[in-house]
């Protein structure tokens, strides 16, 4: 009953974000699906397919800081919409190109509108709950988000076999859908001050303490954020390659952690909402260095099972209690700014997370690349201990 008073306790704005991200997310099936579209359905090369998909991972991370500005300055729900709108119109043009110049052009375009939902819908959560529900609401978020993925993708698989554009039309369709909820639905949430009442408002508030607290931050995670990624990095050529065992067994991995991130991570974080920020991230971070770590004795299917469900538990601590960390940092009038820079946190280890990775494994085998993980996920958590804490996020309104 607590769970249930909780959940009805947040603010309605932020079920209204619950449903249009599980709507877009729900559509989710161009991005996974690109470079079978540009090898099979456009006949291109393997290495100009890479070059896209490369072309929307450096556009998402160098336009993040720029989107997380633009939210300060338009505003959450504004760049939201304009972002799953303009998505949802890109997208229905993309099957129209068949150029890579052409092709490389609506890619950036699209990543750069695409991704700056992310810090929007970040910041908008920051601002809307209570800070004792900051763990809960990013938990419900990520459900919305999980809870989609586990739809698009897989339906994106029976599109692609019919048509490669489909996939297109369905994922840009869901983005309009979602879009048109965020403008339909009322929207009563606390509205942004206008420019000059903001610096009023912050006069005399220095924004390097909050600024160097972010960058040590970041330094700190980082190593952690690159553990994370050796899910879809390393950690597929590991069981395939090394480990000898059929695709699928990496899939119903996915599906493992996808289930327990449904069914668990929103009782579990409202369990956890009293417990501080360092307390949570240092107990994620052991438990991503301990998943992660454990696959250097893992080798058939059960062992996988277990230390990806080690794994995921550490994802369904760490996340949300990251974002909301960022969240009670960030000063009312720079969240977006804020959260731009934590989107910058996971582009980079992104970027670097497979390279890591691959050359580990390839070079040294499983157990030094799964030990070094190990290494990495326990200097993050060691390294939270040093995180200086705030509980002040609204003084300044």
């Amino acid at each position: 009953m607590g769970l249930i008073a909780a959940l009805r306790g947040l603010p309605r704005e932020i079920w209204v974000l619950f449903v249009a991200t599980l709507v877009n997310r729900a559509g989710t099936m161009a991005l996974p699906f690109l470079t079978l579209y540009c090898t099979q359905g456009l006949d291109w090369s393997p290495s100009d397919a890479a070059a896209v998909l490369l072309a929307y991972g450096l556009t998402s991370v160098i336009t993040a800081l720029p989107a997380g500005r633009l939210v300060d300055r338009a505003g959450e729900r504004t760049v939201m919409i304009a972002s799953l709108l303009i998505s949802g119109v890109v997208l229905a043009l993309y099957p129209g190109l068949d150029s890579l110049e052409s092709v490389m052009a609506a890619t950036i375009v699209w990543s750069a509108v695409n991704e700056a939902f992310r810090p929007a819908s970040m910041a908008v959560i920051v601002k809307l709950a209570r800070p004792e529900q900051l763990k809960t609401a990013f938990a419900v978020n990520r459900l919305a988000i999980n809870m989609g993925m586990s739809v698009g993708p897989a339906a994106g698989g029976f599109l692609a076999a019919v048509s490669y554009p489909l996939l297109f039309w369905v994922d840009g369709a869901t983005s309009l859908a979602a879009g048109a909820i965020l403008l339909a639905a009322p929207w009563h949430a606390p509205r942004d001050l206008p420019p000059h009442q903001e610096q009023v408002s912050t006069a005399g508030v220095s924004l390097r303490d909050p600024l160097l607290r972010m960058m040590m931050f970041m330094a700190l995670v980082l190593p952690v954020v690159v553990v994370f990624f050796q899910h879809i990095a390393s950690m597929p050529l590991f069981i395939v390659q090394h480990l000898h065992h059929p695709e699928y067994v990496y899939g119903m991995l996915i599906t493992v952690n996808t289930v327990l991130i449904i069914l668990i991570e929103v009782p579990l974080n409202h369990a956890m909402a009293h417990w501080s920020h360092r307390r949570v991230m240092m107990t994620g971070a052991f438990l991503f260095a301990a998943g992660f770590g454990g696959m250097a004795f893992a080798s058939d299917i059960g062992s996988l099972v277990a230390t990806t469900a080690v794994w995921t538990f550490g994802e369904m601590v760490l996340l949300p209690s990251m974002s909301a960390y960022v969240g009670e940092l960030a000063p009312p009038s720079r969240r977006g700014t804020f959260m731009g820079l934590y989107e910058v946190l996971f582009g980079v280890g992104f970027s670097v997370a497979p390279w890591i990775g691959v050359t580990l494994l390839d070079d040294f085998g499983g157990e030094t690349l799964w030990g070094f993980m190990f290494l990495m996920g326990c200097v993050s958590a060691i390294g939270m201990r040093f995180l200086r804490m705030t509980n002040t996020r609204r003084e300044e309104e």
